[in-house]
């Protein structure tokens, strides 16, 4: 695609954007009571900025022009942090993780996959090297160590000279036999013809009856090709059947790819040249128009002096370096508008001090009425509660502003002068001014004081006492020392040491481990149709596996990615993920940390079992992986099998391992992580109700219960997995009917049974053998599905953590309210009869 069509997406998102922010300033000012009609409102809000962030963020992607790309990434994080804002809400008003917006995306003519909210592709490119580097430090220390699995994964065993001749000559002589019995089958049935012709005599060959023979045959087999034909043609056309080209990859779609990865070349030779000319055109206008900036400076204050000393017949007190200098007063005015501020200001204080004293004597008449008015205030002030009202976000003003800068830079621009899309000299000019004249001014406002003192001294002998500069200066230092007492900081354990040292020590401890590389997209699952009627029916729907990879993304993967959203978003640091063995628990935190370019540190129980023993041990493993964690940023701790760490009751077995070490000291470590830290606490359970309840949802701020896969997801299941390890989908393998009879299994054991099956044997053989059902459905009768006795255990259990108790006491009261409004439509029907 070329610079004029992403150009022209980008306007349009922007326009998208300011009806968007138009409308949302309309409502949001509007209090409303019903929360039926605030959820749908945040619902088309929260469904709208996600397509502005998926169009703006492959604009942002693509886009060549440097400044540009300034802007568009302002405006993307802002959308960003507005729709982790939005989800906040949501979850505050219907007291629950999933949402389903099914009226609404019917309303918005929108598929349920345009929901899904995508990750941006600078998270992991722009810090590309640094990961790269990273890898190759981790696989050399894991090397070094013995430790690289990559390696050990397919070593050969070695097996004794005699062992292996032997299996060699058993298998030649297996396949000496199978050549010899197919050798002999074709004897036999030779003599067998030989016998029926004796026996039955030969027959003259009547060389018309066969070729009415071939050709009854050859029509019945050339009708039985057309009539199958014309059966495809007719399901690819009712969109029952992808066409026969479907998956294969066309030359559009790579032509494309490497049309985008030019793009991205160009991209980088931009922002070389605009870093390049940042320096240079800044340095051009220092040696042009450095020195008539600062003439025009100090022209500008002196003539503010001469005008101060004409209207009020002393010279005007200096601003400090600390409120601004004469910046605060020369901020886009003129020295006659400074003049004019000034007189106003005074006339404005007359006018205060007759005020005061009218207000004193209003104060005391004010007093009485209030104190007869509060009995009616506070039930005004019950019905306010009542009221829903949105809370202030951070993130519109970054959206208003970004809007505004590119209204007045980009919407009217002529760049046809800019065809290859660089950088634009005259903004960089700018911008390198106010750079200049700021630091210009600093030095002007040291000369022009000197000049004050100067000029009172010779007009009004006026000498400045030396006592007042002292006495500001030891307050200020009695400020500070307070300041320096309050905030006091935590000892460093390992202040000697590199960062690079206590790296390569967690990694040879296996505290720091590699993650595996695993996409979120590889997560497959489909989203829920039924959850808006089963919520409508006061049914509570198990969640799909998209909703859970769309929280994921949410809590995990955009906060983390991107520093500006961490800082000012809802700030979630830690996450649990809870469900039975085999839905996808980690193979979720390896896409996190796939997905950021994250560190990963596992605190297992079973993994710190053994290492730094004793207390001041402990304290010294929390404080290398959180200082390694903090240096490192963005970083993922895990905690596998986390209700260990929180038994109600320790089993005699693992006592040894002392497996609660981390109880009290995980919620300590929390409270010290900061917005500024992008560090994720992640836990993984197969049994939380084995641990105990108050102190595990202290620690763990977002819940994810992680379910197994309903029909639709394992339909999309086993067709994609298949497809992926070199399976072919034909009409004698009925998807449907696999997805129907595995209802119950994991994703785990479906994906581990189409490994078994899809041996590279086996993959061979589907030519002339296609494959069938039966033989995935033989391999999963050895395993044990999820019953639905342990699929409510883990509703039950959820149903008593903080917020699914709300859940719970919102719909008790939501169904009294329902009731009580039919009887009163009961009786009211009643009285009119």
């Amino acid at each position: 695609m070329s610079n004029v069509m992403y150009n022209k997406m980008w306007h349009q998102t922007q326009e998208a954007l300011n009806s968007l922010l138009d409308n949302e300033s309309q409502k949001m000012t509007e209090p409303q009571g019903n929360k039926v009609i605030v959820f749908q409102m945040l619902a088309t809000f929260y469904i709208k900025y996600v397509q502005i962030f998926r169009n703006m963020e492959n604009v942002y992607d693509q886009i060549v022009h440097p400044q540009k790309r300034l802007l568009i990434r302002k405006i993307l994080d802002a959308v960003m942090g507005r729709i982790l804002e939005l989800k906040n809400e949501m979850v505050e008003l219907e007291m629950t993780e999933f949402h389903y917006f099914d009226d609404i995306l019917q309303d918005l003519k929108l598929a349920p996959q345009q929901l899904d909210v995508p990750i941006p592709r600078y998270f992991v490119k722009e810090r590309l090297e640094v990961i790269k580097e990273r890898e190759k430090i981790l696989s050399q220390i894991l090397s070094e160590c013995g430790l690289n699995l990559a390696d050990s994964k397919y070593a050969a065993k070695s097996i004794p000279m005699e062992e292996a001749i032997k299996l060699i000559q058993v298998a030649e002589r297996a396949r000496q036999g199978r050549l010899r019995a197919l050798f002999m089958k074709q004897i036999y049935l030779q003599e067998c013809r030989a016998k029926e012709i004796k026996l039955l005599g030969r027959k003259a060959a009547d060389t018309g009856v066969a070729a009415l023979q071939i050709q009854k045959v050859w029509r019945g087999f050339i009708q039985n090709r057309k009539t199958l034909k014309a059966r495809e043609d007719e399901m690819v056309f009712l969109g029952m059947k992808p066409p026969p080209y479907f998956n294969d990859i066309s030359a559009a779609i790579v032509q494309s790819e490497k049309v985008k990865h030019l793009r991205n070349e160009v991209q980088q030779k931009h922002e070389e040249n605009y870093k390049k000319a940042l320096v240079s055109i800044k340095e051009e206008l220092k040696a042009m128009e450095g020195l008539g900036i600062k003439e025009h400076l100090q022209d500008q204050i002196r003539q503010w002096f001469i005008e101060c000393r004409n209207l009020t017949g002393t010279f005007p007190e200096y601003p400090n370096e600390e409120e601004g200098g004469s910046a605060v007063i020369f901020t886009n005015k003129t020295p006659e508008q400074v003049v004019e501020d000034i007189l106003a200001n005074q006339e404005e204080e007359e006018k205060l001090k007759k005020k005061k004293k009218k207000e004193e004597r209003e104060t005391r008449v004010q007093r009485r009425k209030i104190d007869e008015k509060k009995g009616s205030q506070k039930d005004k002030l019950k019905e306010e509660d009542e009221e829903w009202k949105m809370s202030p976000s951070l993130f519109l003003k970054l959206m208003e502003e970004g809007n505004s800068s590119y209204k007045d830079v980009w919407l009217h621009k002529d760049e046809s002068w800019n065809f290859p899309q660089d950088y634009d000299p005259e903004i960089i000019k700018e911008e390198k001014r106010r750079e200049l004249e700021s630091e210009i001014r600093v030095q002007v406002d040291e000369l022009m004081r000197q000049e004050l003192k100067n000029l009172k001294l010779a007009v009004n002998k006026e000498i400045e006492l030396p006592g007042k500069a002292k006495k500001a200066k030891k307050q200020g230092k009695g400020k500070k020392g307070r300041k320096g007492k309050r905030g006091k900081k935590d000892k460093d354990l390992t202040a000697d040491r590199t960062i690079d040292s206590l790296y390569k020590e967690l990694v040879e401890e296996g505290l720091l481990i590699q993650a595996v590389k695993v996409n979120l997209s590889d997560y497959i699952g489909e989203y829920s149709y039924l959850g808006t009627t089963l919520r409508q029916v006061a049914i509570e729907p198990m969640p799909s596996l998209l909703d859970v990879r769309q929280l994921i993304t949410l809590y995990g993967i955009l906060p983390l990615g991107s520093a500006e959203v961490h800082e000012k978003a809802p700030l979630v640091k830690s996450l649990l993920l809870a469900g039975p063995p085999g839905v996808g628990k980690k193979m979720l935190v390896h896409a996190i940390c796939t997905e950021t370019g994250a560190n990963l540190f596992n605190l297992s129980a079973s993994n710190i079992a053994g290492k730094y023993p004793g207390k001041n041990g402990l304290q010294m493993m929390l404080h290398l992986v959180f200082k390694v964690a903090r240096e490192l940023q963005p970083s993922v701790v895990w905690i596998q099998d986390t209700e260990k760490t929180f038994y109600k009751k320790v089993p005699q077995a693992e006592k040894r391992n002392e497996p609660k070490r981390l109880k009290r000291h995980l919620p300590r470590m929390l409270k010290l992580l900061k917005p500024n830290d992008r560090i994720l606490i992640v836990g993984t359970t197969q049994r939380p109700f084995d641990a105990e309840l108050q102190p595990f949802c202290r620690v763990y701020q977002k819940i994810i219960l992680v379910p197994r896969p309903d029909y639709a997801s394992r339909y999309v299941l086993w067709k994609e997995i298949i497809i992926r390890n070199g399976g072919l989908v034909t009409n004698s393998l009925n998807i449907s009917c696999l997805s129907k009879v595995t209802d119950g299994f994991t994703q785990g054991q479906i994906v581990n049974v189409i490994k078994e099956v899809l041996t590279d044997r086996r993959i061979r053989q589907q030519a002339h053998k296609p494959l069938t059902a039966m033989e995935f459905i033989t391999m999963m009768t050895s395993m044990n599905p999820v019953y639905k006795e342990e699929e409510e255990s883990f509703k039950n259990w959820y149903a008593k953590t903080p917020l699914g108790r709300k859940r719970m006491l919102s719909l008790t009261v939501g169904n009294k309210e329902k009731e009580k409004e039919k009887g009163n439509k009961k009786v009211k029907k009643e009285k009119r009869k």
